[in-house]
C-alpha cells in the first residue's frame, strides 16, 4: 500500500508542477490574462504522463513487485486451500 501511496502522490505532484508550468509558459507567449484551461489541463497531462514515464521508473518497478507477491501469496493460499479440497477424508 506504500508503494501505491508514494506513487501516486508523485506522478499528482509532477502533474500539478506540469500545470503550473504549461500555464505560466501559455500566458506568457500569448500575452494574455486569459488562459483555456482545458488545453492547458490536457497539455499537463500528456507532459507528467511522459515525465513519470521517466521519472518514476523505481517507484513503480516497487510497487509491481509489491502487487507480484501479493498474487503469489494468493495463488499459493489457493492452491493450498485446493489440494485439502483434494484430499480424501
Amino acid at each position: 500500500m506504500k508503494e501505491f501511496l508514494v506513487y501516486t502522490g508523485l506522478r499528482l505532484g509532477i502533474f500539478l508542477g506540469s500545470l503550473l508550468v504549461v500555464g505560466g509558459v501559455w500566458a506568457l507567449a500569448t500575452d494574455s490574462d486569459q488562459v483555456p484551461a482545458l488545453w492547458v489541463v490536457v497539455l499537463a497531462f500528456l507532459l507528467s504522463g511522459v515525465a513519470s514515464l521517466f521519472l518514476l521508473n523505481r517507484q513503480r518497478e516497487a510497487f509491481a513487485q509489491r502487487v507480484a507477491r501479493r498474487a503469489e501469496r494468493a495463488t499459493a493460499r489457493y492452491e493450498q486451500a485446493r489440494a485439502k479440497e483434494d484430499e480424501p477424508s
